[in-house]
């Protein structure tokens, strides 16, 4: 190890957040993901089954209001690069973002009688918008509280476990309400819209008010340029992460909005089950976040994210393979799918995080933001592409998606296609994006003493607080040559 590998190890806990800094940062997760849950797999059969907009309506809807959100990531993820205020750069977004939230989510899970497309696509939007706001704040301000390459594997782990969490609870409402909250039942969506709605600002509370921010000290002059931030984008260690996070939304993703239907009809288990099988899923998180992060520590990022992709495609083939109705077998299949899933999203994130200190270092402009623009972007887009093709093919082979319907043998099979084969396919070509991948500890440790070394001297020159904006431009400090070249 060389010697600013060494160095990044042995601070490696100087200035980390504790741990109840950390949970109090990540709880904004919770109510996200609940709604992230609900939009992905419980909203589109709510809208067909209960409200009555045909799968193909609904599928369209959906696809139509992410391609569209597509556009806006990117340019909310520049504007947050270059906002700098009294109160931080990320805060205020995260701040602004609760009350278009909420009034999203009382529309949506409140439709009026004849609620139609339009109304679908309207309320939609607005939500999605809240939700890039909140998602990119969040992910964006966590690469500036962690700063060394193995810190951000615990602190993403922790803001994956934490939203997990909110997830779980969500999917046990039937066993805490006595059968009373069904998530996806026309009955008990209002329900759950009204828990979302008293959570996000309780928990952006305590995020905002407990966790640090410091804006990092300007060394080049802050505009929009569409050169620097193509060279950003084009860069072979974001264009690899780009890739593989479209692949791993599409695997797991290509499943979410049938997921329903898949154990329901398929496998034969009632709504319940059907939400309480996501419990093991899901709630795998809370053990597989903190596991793959700490062998991410001990591995690499990449290489554990690679190992992932591989156990995934081992344990989902086992999951189909289990005989329909079998509640237990299913339960353990769905808990090691679960386990393996969760390592995608948190070790791409603190990759991202990395990619953006090397930007930094050689532009002098912050550009995190608009890099998880692009990777929530591919989460968007593997989410329409699964809605938009899936609805359609169901639609196609017979399959009847409204409330107590019964379909043929043809249509179940189809059902079944539709659930078994792109999963696999796609995770393991997201796992494949980083063979040869060069942005490892050492090199991420050596970017970070430069880094670190210049925002020392700029500060000397011009002090600033941990939430002060700097009303000068600082002079700009040439970014000394690579010592070695890029590698993919």
């Amino acid at each position: 190890m060389n010697s600013a590998a060494r160095g990044a190890t042995a601070s490696a806990g100087a200035g980390r957040l504790s741990l109840p800094a950390v949970l109090a940062f990540s709880s904004t997760g919770v109510p996200v993901t609940v709604l992230a849950l609900a939009l992905g797999v419980f909203l589109p059969r709510y809208f067909a089954g209960h409200i009555g907009i045909s799968l193909v309506a609904v599928g369209a809807a959906f696809t139509i209001v992410r391609l569209i959100d597509i556009a806006f990531d990117p340019f909310i993820g520049a504007v947050m690069d270059r906002t700098r205020t009294p109160i931080g750069r990320y805060r205020p977004w995260m701040i602004a973002g609760v009350p278009v939230m909420m009034l999203g989510v009382y529309k949506l899970f409140n439709p009026p009688v004849g609620a139609g497309e339009g109304y679908l696509i309207l309320w939609l939007l607005v939500i999605y918008a809240a939700l890039s706001i909140l998602t990119l704040a969040h992910a964006a301000w966590a690469a500036a509280i962690a700063t060394s390459y193995h810190d951000r594997s615990r602190v993403y782990g922790w803001m994956h476990a934490v939203g997990v969490a909110g997830s779980v609870g969500l999917l046990l409402l039937p066993v805490l309400t006595g059968g009373r909250v069904e998530p996806g039942t026309g009955e008990s969506m209002p329900t759950i819209g009204w828990i979302i709605i008293i959570g996000i600002p309780l928990t952006t509370a305590l995020c905002v008010l407990f966790s640090p921010e410091k804006v990092a000290p300007k060394t080049a002059r802050e505009t929009f340029d569409l050169k620097e931030y193509w060279q950003a984008l084009k860069r072979p260690e974001m264009v690899r992460l780009i890739a593989a996070d479209l692949a791993l939304a599409l695997g797991p993703g290509t499943t979410a909005a049938i997921y329903v239907f898949f154990f329901h009809d398929a496998k034969g288990f009632t709504y319940a089950e059907t939400s309480i099988l996501l419990v093991p899923f899901i709630g795998a998180g809370l053990l597989g976040a903190p596991v793959w992060a700490a062998i991410a520590q001990r591995f690499g990022k990449h290489q554990t994210l690679m190992g992932a992709a591989v156990c995934y495609a081992v344990f989902q083939t086992i999951l189909m393979a289990i005989p329909k109705a079998l509640f237990v077998p299913t339960a353990i299949g769905m808990f090691a799918v679960g386990f393996t899933s969760s390592a995608f999203i948190l070790l791409v994130r603190a990759m991202v995080a990395d990619v953006g200190d090397a930007i930094r270092l050689e532009q002098g402009k912050e550009q995190v933001g608009l890099l998880y623009a692009m990777v929530t972007s591919t989460q968007k887009v593997g989410a329409a592409i699964s809605v938009g093709i899936i609805f359609p093919v169901l639609s196609l082979v017979g399959y009847n998606a409204a409330d107590n319907a019964v379909n043929t043998p043809e249509a179940i099979f189809g059902l079944e296609m539709c659930y078994l084969f792109a999963p696999i396919v796609f995770v393991l070509v997201g796992g494949a994006c980083f063979f040869g991948y060069g942005l490892n500890a050492e090199r991420h440790a050596e970017i970070r003493e430069r880094l670190d070394a210049r925002d020392r001297a700029i500060e000397m020159e011009e002090p600033i607080t941990e939430s002060l904006t700097l009303s000068a431009t600082l002079p700009d400090v040439p970014v000394e040559p690579r010592t070695q070249p890029d590698k993919a």
